[in-house]
């Protein structure tokens, strides 16, 4: 078998555990591939695309800043990125066409039903991401398959009204938006917290502001809270949420997940998701 060249692109890109993650895969299956982190700025991106349009990779994830931005460099947007606005996989066909999915929406999902366990809360109850960017959104439309039709989205960038509105507009599902402060009224009436920002991962915005952002002591005690970020284990918000006994977790099995999504997008194979979960 042909050893095939995989990546994962971002900016930055050192604490990736994506690495580990497929090779525990390859070792599981005996499969040669291999699987490196590289870090690409913007202005790097497109010449990183065009590398893998000419077969000198065969597939990439893409990690923050490059979520949305990817979007004018492919040619087939899955549904899902269509409704989102971002993609975190690449996809190379045998035509050199760049096809671009969206593993974080339904690995989040999955990780929300299993910290769930039996009472995964829906309906009429408010869901709250923090955050605008790619994972965001991709919070939006996994909270929009769960049923959750209650959706606050707060953010820095929500004091612009302008940016507020554009953000409404290029969801496919209703959201309220919110300024970035804590909202005891809110919060009151919320169940599920997803905090969709890069703050408190290695090498971005400390961790304290996001978790300030909350009226923790509102939150019903019932609630569930996940933060996507996976590295460190452990951040300002997830223990803000543990203090107010919150069912809770990182990002670490959503990173899973949306590898073994990746993984059977680019092999057409079955992921060994238990080999890829103990890796991390």
């Amino acid at each position: 078998m042909k050893a095939r060249r995989f990546g994962v692109i971002g900016d930055p890109v050192a604490h990736s555990r994506s690495p580990a993650l497929h090779a525990a895969a390859y070792r599981a299956l005996g499969l040669p591939h291999r699987y490196e982190a590289v870090r690409v700025t913007a202005q790097e991106l497109p010449a990183v695309v065009a590398q893998l349009r000419r077969g000198d990779f065969d597939g990439l994830n893409i990690t923050v800043p490059h979520k949305e931005s990817i979007l004018r460099l492919v040619d087939a947007p899955d549904d899902v990125v269509l409704a989102v606005g971002a993609a975190n996989t690449l996809v190379r066909r045998d035509d050199g066409c760049i096809a671009a999915h969206n593993t974080d929406a339904p690995a989040l999902a999955a990780e929300l039903r299993r910290i769930a366990g039996t009472t995964l809360p829906c309906g009429d109850v408010r869901a709250l991401v923090l955050g605008s960017g790619g994972a965001a959104r991709a919070a939006v439309a996994a909270l929009a398959t769960l049923g959750v039709r209650d959706i606050a989205v707060r953010a820095r960038a929500f004091s612009n009204d302008d940016a507020a509105r554009a953000f409404v507009e290029s969801l496919p599902c209703a959201v309220t938006t919110q300024v970035w402060e804590p909202s005891p009224e809110s919060e009151l009436r919320t169940q599920v917290l997803v905090q969709a920002t890069s703050a408190g991962m290695h090498g971005a915005d400390p961790g304290e502001a996001v978790a300030a952002a909350v009226a923790w002591d509102a939150v019903p005690p019932e609630a569930l809270a996940i933060d996507v970020v996976y590295a460190p284990r452990d951040t300002p918000w997830l223990r803000a949420a543990r203090r107010r006994g919150l069912r809770s977790d990182g990002g670490l099995g959503m990173l899973a997940r949306q590898g073994a999504l990746a993984f059977e997008l680019w092999l057409g194979i079955d992921a060994p998701l238990e080999a890829m979960r103990a890796a991390l």
